[in-house]
């Protein structure tokens, strides 16, 4: 018996060696095969859509009378300016989140005072708590300073987040003390060190809180159904609950708007998921 000859069957390729790959690939197709099954029917007329369950087959996923119809007449109604006042209310908290998360971050980060950790605890204990169990009393609380149907109340409830908080937080307890004190013999001001210093190198950081920023406001519906009541306000999830009508439902409009509504999110995330599990790595250095 020979070195080589052994090397030779070490070598060789066997089926266990593949099993997780199979199994990755086996579970992603489970997972994307409703996703397809709602980009079929948003192409299909409503009448059809459940109709292409009775015969499983390959038509069910790809569908052999494809039209636009369906995502032409939707944005002819409000939903158009449902999914702009989405954006909108969706990149302003972003930016104003980032401000104030970073800003808070800066401050449980660098400067230490009495009460750091019960203030850190505290934030740590807000994002635990489901935000539904406390948006009936603050949309009470808003109504009385006359914030309901505008823009500021459907954006102020989304700017602080604990979470956002505790990931810019953790990143910069990585930099490095001994840079802050020699910014600070330079002769920085302290916001100089938090805008030259702690930003420019907190980028994952930043994009990671504001993902969560962005995904906390996207996904939200139990706070716009309660504030945007009027329809030039209504955000993108609560005009696609007002699609499904009392009597008869458009399964293809229903199909096409939430396909519109999923896009939107998953090219951002696609985009910047790099970034954002570098922030979530980064979180646990101190």
């Amino acid at each position: 018996m020979t070195t080589p000859h052994r090397s030779t069957v070490r070598g060789r390729p066997t089926p266990a060696r593949h099993m997780p790959a199979i199994a990755a690939v086996v579970i992603g197709v489970l997972f994307a095969l409703p996703l397809l099954w709602v980009l079929a029917g948003s192409l299909r007329p409503g009448s059809q859509v459940l109709g292409s369950l009775d015969e499983l087959s390959w038509r069910s996923l790809i569908p052999t009378d494809a039209t636009l119809h369906n995502y032409a007449t939707l944005f002819q109604g409000d939903f158009g300016r449902a999914v702009l006042n989405s954006v909108l209310v969706a990149a302003v908290t972003v930016a104003l989140g980032l401000l104030v998360s970073a800003s808070a971050a800066f401050g449980l980060s660098v400067f230490e005072f009495r009460g750091r950790g019960l203030v850190f605890a505290v934030i740590l204990l807000s994002f635990m708590i489901p935000f539904d169990a406390i948006a009936i009393p603050l949309s009470s609380l808003f109504r009385d300073w006359n914030l309901q149907n505008t823009y500021a109340g459907l954006i102020l409830p989304g700017i602080g987040n604990g979470l956002a908080i505790f990931l810019l937080r953790q990143f910069f307890l990585a930099v490095p003390r001994e840079l802050v004190e020699a910014a600070r013999i330079d002769g920085l001001s302290w916001w100089d060190v938090f805008t030259r210093i702690h930003l420019p190198l907190s980028r994952p950081a930043l994009i990671g809180a504001g993902l969560t920023l962005f995904t906390f406001q996207w996904q939200a519906y139990m706070w716009p159904l309660l504030i945007g009541t009027e329809p030039a306000k209504q955000l993108g999830p609560i005009a696609l609950g007002t699609l499904q009508g009392q009597m008869v439902v458009d399964y293809g409009q229903v199909f096409a708007a939430a396909v519109v509504l999923t896009v939107i999110p998953l090219v951002v995330l696609l985009r910047l998921q790099r970034h954002f599990t570098q922030s979530i790595a980064s979180s646990g250095l101190k």
